[in-house]
């Protein structure tokens, strides 16, 4: 009885003790939760108070930029206040401007009207006055005038000859100088070499033995040269050597790369004899492309069209005169960008002008026209500046419209007038003489023609019973204008008109 009295009070106990956790427990959890409500309660006062103050905030900075946008707007009205009072002063202005042109208009009209009558009565005096003149004088207003000059002109020769001298010298004297000076300057600092091409090219041949196998049997071998080449074998008994002869510098040019390697290998015959030919203009392809490329990377002229620069490689192996085209070109190229240079002229321009100004001479023996003209063709096709195709095409003029292009032709005619740089047979050179000769002597009161110095200056004597001292100023420019219009030559030509009297008496 006893132990489950004992158990009884076991189990009351640990009942008791557990309502008096559970108790205990809950209120527990009842403080701690007071204790979060009371922090959140806390944080949202804080909250709200804050979101108060950032209104408040806003509110003010709102006010503030209202008060501020309604001062600009103020200050703009008054701006486009003055602005329209400006504008309303300055309409006024142009109002009264008006009406005072009009006014001036007005009396302009009216004062040209009055001019207008005034010009009409003092014609129809002069017209009277005229006509009365020409009843009196007997001759009408043309004859008189013409009557007038020659009386004048032959009272007053000598006067207006030496006045014509005066101005003449005092209008070029100092430009000739200028222009000697930049001519000379540009000849001093461009050098260049001149050898004469000739039509013909020597092959040096290792023994006399080689003559008779590059002839071949019953000629073959050189019968076969010269149809492929268009080149003449000329073998005679110089020893170690035969001659190429040709008028194409091209074809002479071929024929000698083509024998040099039959000759280094030996085996001449018609089969090897054609293959070599084949190689050789191969090789001079070659050889013109890059005779192209070195003459204008020597200027500094790039980007050009590829078939452009072998058009002038083709100059390498075109002689005029005997001057060598590609080096022609060359030098009137440096001639034209000094002389520009001093001019105050574009000098990459001028030196480009002067360069191609013969471009069409790569091409004028394959193709019909001038070189002039197939010049300025070329380099319209590859798309080149007007003043470059123009000096091509108007070299030869005689007075350029344009600046570069009297430029080269001043420079091509430095080069074609250096000593030794064009060459001229003993006939040519006879020839031009005596044309230059017979131009000078065609004109009345001339007594003798002599071309001196190579035909750079021409010395006229004339008559002096036939001519005065001021025919005989006239007579030289008439003389050098006819040189000029009629004939071809480098350079410039002096032209020395001489008068001297002579009086002769004999005493008996």
């Amino acid at each position: 009885m006893s132990e489950i009295i004992t158990l009884i009070s076991a189990v009351v106990g640990i009942a008791i003790g557990t309502g008096i956790g559970f108790v205990i427990r809950t209120q527990m959890a009842k403080n701690r939760a007071n204790t979060v409500e009371a922090k959140a309660e806390k944080m949202l006062a804080q909250a709200k108070q804050k979101e108060q103050e950032t209104v408040l905030r806003a509110k003010e900075k709102a006010i503030e930029l209202i008060d501020e946008a309604k001062k600009e707007e103020q200050e703009r009205r008054q701006e486009i206040s003055q602005m329209q009072k400006r504008l309303v002063e300055r309409e006024n202005m142009f109002d009264q401007k008006l009406l005072s042109f009009e006014e001036r208009k007005t009396n302009l009209e009216e004062k040209v009207k009055e001019v207008t009558t005034i010009k009409e009565k003092i014609d129809a005096l002069k017209e009277r006055i005229t006509t009365e003149l020409e009843r009196v004088a007997g001759m009408d207003k043309e004859t008189a005038i013409q009557t007038l000059i020659e009386r004048v002109e032959k009272e007053s020769a000598d006067d207006l000859f030496g006045r014509i001298q005066k101005i003449e010298k005092d209008n070029s004297g100092h430009y000739e100088q200028k222009a000697k000076q930049i001519i000379l300057g540009a000849i001093q600092r461009c050098a260049s070499d001149h050898s004469a091409e000739t039509t013909s090219t020597a092959v040096a041949l290792p023994s006399d033995e080689m003559k008779g196998r590059i002839i071949g049997k019953e000629g073959r071998n050189i019968k076969t040269i010269e149809k492929m080449t268009g080149c003449e074998i000329v073998i005679d008994e110089t020893p170690g050597m035969i001659l190429i002869s040709g008028f194409s510098p091209i074809r002479r040019r071929v024929c000698q790369i083509a024998l040099e390697r039959l000759i280094e290998d030996g085996r001449i015959q018609p089969a090897r004899i054609e293959e070599f030919i084949d190689n050789a203009k191969k090789e001079l392809a070659l050889d013109i492309k890059q005779a192209g490329e070195e003459a204008l990377y020597k200027l500094g002229i790039t980007a050009l069209d590829p078939k452009l620069v072998s058009i002038v490689g083709r100059l390498k192996y075109r002689t005029s005169y005997g001057q060598n085209i590609i080096n022609h070109s060359t030098e009137v190229a440096q001639l034209s960008a000094l002389i520009a240079e001093e001019l105050g002229m574009d000098p990459i321009m001028a030196k480009k002008a002067g360069f191609f100004h013969d471009i069409g001479k790569a091409v004028d023996q394959e193709t019909q026209g001038s070189h002039p003209e197939i010049g300025e063709a070329i380099l319209k096709k590859f798309n080149m500046p007007e003043d470059i195709w123009h000096a091509a095409g108007h070299h030869h003029d005689d007075h350029p419209d344009r600046i570069i292009t009297q430029i080269v032709k001043a420079a091509d005619a430095i080069s074609g007038a250096r000593v030794g740089a064009r060459r001229n047979t003993y006939e040519q050179y006879v020839l031009r003489l005596e044309e230059l000769e017979r131009t000078a002597s065609d004109f009345p009161g001339i007594d003798k023609v002599y071309a001196i110095q190579a035909g750079r200056e021409v010395r006229v004597f004339v008559r002096s019973d036939e001519v005065d001292d001021y025919q005989a100023y006239n007579l030289a420019k008439d003389i050098a204008r006819k040189i000029e219009n009629e004939l071809q030559y480098p350079g410039e030509i002096k032209v020395n008109l001489i008068r001297e009297s002579r009086v002769v008496e004999y005493a008996k």
